[in-house]
């Protein structure tokens, strides 16, 4: 039988969840079909215009870094504990304001690691962090050098996206994508088009062991403390690619072996913003609810795609998804495999 998917049950890896918010220190239960303790939590608020906040095991919970500004993370102590089936947030108002509405994304990773460059001979900066094969996702940190160098990011197979951020310095937030290479980034807390700069990944695409930081500050700063969040692609789970826009209603269908959970897209041909859509904000057919990732605005609507049992399809002309000869980057993590390994179909919305 073909193998038409490595995870059977998503949400054993990656899930999205809603709540309003109530004012007072509380857990969040994650609801999908399986417990998921999660090692990265993205969340932000739906209903008004608190930043994004993101908080992972590695740095440990209440330190926040802010997708949307280039701001150095600070200890908030907003998001209090990682738990075995969700977590605990404070009385913030990013994170739990009264009457307030949220959306978190979360990350399983699970399994720890370090690494002595010096006595593995994996790399050539040792590093740090939390890795899980299975689902293709790594949290990974380090001490910047200020001179090219190779990190190991505890994966098995090659990333197709990394996330970089200097913890301690307002630098820029870096984007490694497959699409794009590694002489060029995409800047996540901003909506730039591409742009080129062989110092941050220093012209070197990841393996399936380590990848590669030059001596650009935001990403290899001497002294400074690094995080990256790297994302390996998995069959029926996850999918990073691109696509070019057509600029009409009845817009390009994008497979990725999948119904998706979340979704993310970027054109990077031009200047546009991060648009993020998930199941949980758009049960239904058209996706309409979406965040900027780049931005702190509340949640606005648009007829941006339909989420369909093997991919997506763009269902309007906006630029922010369908500019006719646009080239967009995606993301995307799986809601149900159209497959499964036992050969059970999945639902289409």
């Amino acid at each position: 039988m073909a193998n038409y998917t490595e995870i059977d049950d998503p949400t054993a890896f990656f899930q999205c969840e809603l709540w309003t918010g109530n004012g007072s220190a509380r857990s969040i239960t994650l609801s999908g079909n399986s417990d998921l303790q999660p090692d990265m939590v993205w969340l932000k608020q739906r209903s008004g215009t608190e930043n994004h906040n993101l908080y992972d095991s590695i740095r440990g919970a209440g330190i926040r870094l802010i997708p949307n500004l280039n701001n150095s993370e600070s200890t908030t102590n907003e998001l209090t504990a990682f738990n075995s089936d969700g977590f605990s947030l404070a009385d913030g108002d990013e994170v739990n304001k009264s009457s307030s509405t949220y959306v978190a994304w979360n990350w399983k990773a699970g399994t720890s690691f370090t690494n002595d460059a010096s006595s593995t001979s994996i790399g050539s900066i040792d590093s740090a962090g939390s890795f899980n094969n299975t689902c293709g996702f790594s949290i990974v940190s380090w001490t910047g050098t200020g001179s090219a160098g190779t990190i190991k990011h505890g994966l098995n197979s090659t990333p197709k996206m990394i996330i970089v951020k200097n913890r301690g310095a307002g630098e820029l937030w870096l984007v490694y994508h497959k699409s794009l290479g590694a002489t060029k980034f995409l800047r996540l807390a901003g909506s730039e088009a591409v742009q080129t700069l062989t110092s941050t990944f220093n012209d070197t695409e990841p393996t399936s062991s380590v990848f590669t930081v030059g001596s650009n500050e935001a990403s290899n700063r001497n002294g400074y403390n690094m995080i990256a969040y790297c994302f390996a692609e998995k069959q029926g789970f996850s999918k990073f690619g691109s696509y070019t826009g057509n600029a009409n209603a009845d817009g390009p269908y994008i497979h990725l072996g999948f119904k998706p959970a979340f979704l993310v897209i970027k054109q990077s041909s031009s200047e546009r913003n991060w648009i993020m859509m998930d199941n949980k904000r758009s049960p239904f057919n058209i996706v309409t609810k979406y965040m900027k990732g780049n931005s702190d605005s509340a949640e606005e609507t648009y007829n941006y795609v339909d989420f369909l049992s093997t991919g997506f399809k763009c269902r309007d002309n906006d630029t922010g998804a369908n500019a006719s000869g646009g080239t967009y980057i995606y993301y995307a993590f799986a809601e149900n495999p159209f497959v499964t390994s036992t050969g059970v179909s999945g639902l289409a919305r």
